[in-house]
């Protein structure tokens, strides 16, 4: 813990984060209220201006709330997803004070070369090349400093936008929500947690047969805030998206399908964070997974309720259907209350169901898709709504994540089947 951040620090962070949450909450209340937009366009633009120059974890979340059907009005969810880091990144002398932190006042001859200046800036921690004295090129992630405080402050003010969020909408009971958020983000913060989910993902995808590749962690350059891993040379998938053939972006919509859920339905873990620029392409179209500080470990039980839905959808069995969602944790769920879930389900089961080749999203792609799932959320909020279990903040994350990248990629394969053998994998594992 940041246990030597100075109170001044702490003060500043919920000033500036404050500020621009407090804004957002008085605009929809205003809205919602009186139904006059108060401008909400050019709102919207500066907000985004706003988080962009943030570190910390406010821009992530405020992304995954975009996500949310009817969280926020349209002007702000189409503004928030479309947010980048541009938060300005540590400078050399900064960089050096960190370093000698973390592994010494002679941290610099530990490596062959490094380079002061970062690769990559993102909300958490920048990335900086080096080379290892055997030659090797390394990644060198640093986290910046004071985050268990700025994660603190951030989500203080994050549950002043959920609860905004509540006055509105009672479609989802969030408090689960913003519990789960908050312990995925404090993982994300141990670099030896996220050390052990990269050894994890290495050992599970050994063989190679799945054309996925995984850093090599360097634990001996390696802190709770500092983490070494080899260096991984791809373009980004999108790139791919636009320049490989039609069988190419389809045999690269297998192995993206496969990496994240053989994990999830094989051994109950889930890549939390599907973010385009997590995955790279090699030369020989390899898979490069990269960024594994948010991985979500499931239970058997979740899991298992996964595969009875689609199961319960696949035979249209109604009684199998509630059970499913009871095993989750639903409770008192009303007739009404079914028949909505059952839409919601059938939405992301959907390309599962289809036994033929097929695009991920097919009558449900693009305006259809979102407005089909506004109708849900307002069905839900109608009925006095729900209390969503944690596990479903990530899960349903990474299918809306790793969907739109299969969109980009226009990757067809019958997903009915390759879902089949996944699940049949588990269990013959089991």
């Amino acid at each position: 813990m940041d246990d030597t951040t100075p109170l001044s620090t702490k003060i500043k962070r919920f000033a500036s984060v404050g500020g621009t949450v407090s804004g957002l909450a008085a605009r929809i209340i205003g809205e919602r209220v009186t139904n006059y937009t108060i401008d909400d366009a050019s709102y919207a633009k500066a907000l985004k201006t706003a988080l962009s120059g943030m570190k910390g974890p406010f821009m992530k979340v405020a992304q995954f709330l975009a996500t949310i059907p009817d969280a926020l009005p349209p002007e702000y969810s189409k503004e928030l997803l479309e947010l980048q880091c541009n938060a300005s990144p540590m400078g050399p002398l900064f960089v050096k004070r960190r370093m000698q932190a973390e592994l010494g006042i002679d941290w610099e001859s530990r490596f062959l070369s490094f380079d002061r200046t970062p690769a990559a800036a993102a909300s958490l921690g920048q990335v900086h090349k080096a080379v290892h004295h055997n030659g090797s090129p390394l990644a060198i992630k640093l986290q910046y400093p004071s985050m268990n405080t700025i994660v603190e402050a951030d989500l203080s003010q994050l549950s002043l936008l959920f609860g905004t969020y509540r006055l509105f909408n009672k479609a989802l009971d969030l408090n689960a929500v913003m519990s789960e958020i908050r312990s995925r983000l404090l993982e994300e913060l141990d670099y030896v947690n996220e050390a052990k989910n990269i050894n994890d993902y290495r050992a599970f995808f050994a063989d190679g047969t799945d054309n996925i590749k995984i850093p090599e962690v360097y634990a001996e350059l390696s802190t709770p805030r500092l983490l070494t891993m080899s260096w991984m040379e791809g373009i980004s998938i999108l790139d791919a998206a636009e320049t490989f053939s039609e069988s190419d972006c389809n045999a690269l919509g297998h192995t993206l399908f496969c990496t994240w859920y053989r994990p999830f339905y094989i051994n109950g873990w889930i890549h939390g964070d599907p973010h385009p620029g997590n995955y790279k392409v090699d030369t020989d179209h390899n898979l490069l997974l990269l960024d594994f500080g948010c991985v979500r470990r499931f239970d058997d039980n979740f899991v298992d309720g996964v595969i009875d839905l689609y199961e319960a959808l696949k035979h249209n069995k109604r009684d199998a259907m509630v059970a499913a969602y009871e095993r989750w944790g639903f409770s008192n769920l009303s007739n009404e209350l079914i028949d909505v879930m059952n839409e919601w389900a059938k939405l992301l089961y959907d390309p599962l169901l289809d036994n033929r080749v097929r695009p991920i999203q097919a009558e449900f792609s693009g305006t259809k898709g979102w407005e089909t799932a506004t109708a849900v959320h307002q069905k839900l909020h109608e009925l006095g709504g729900i209390r969503v279990p944690p596990e479903f903040v990530f899960m349903d994350r990474a299918s809306v994540g790793v969907g739109a990248v299969l969109m980009r990629l226009r990757a067809e394969q019958n997903w009915h089947q390759l879902f089949e053998s996944i699940i049949n994998e588990r269990r013959m594992k089991n």
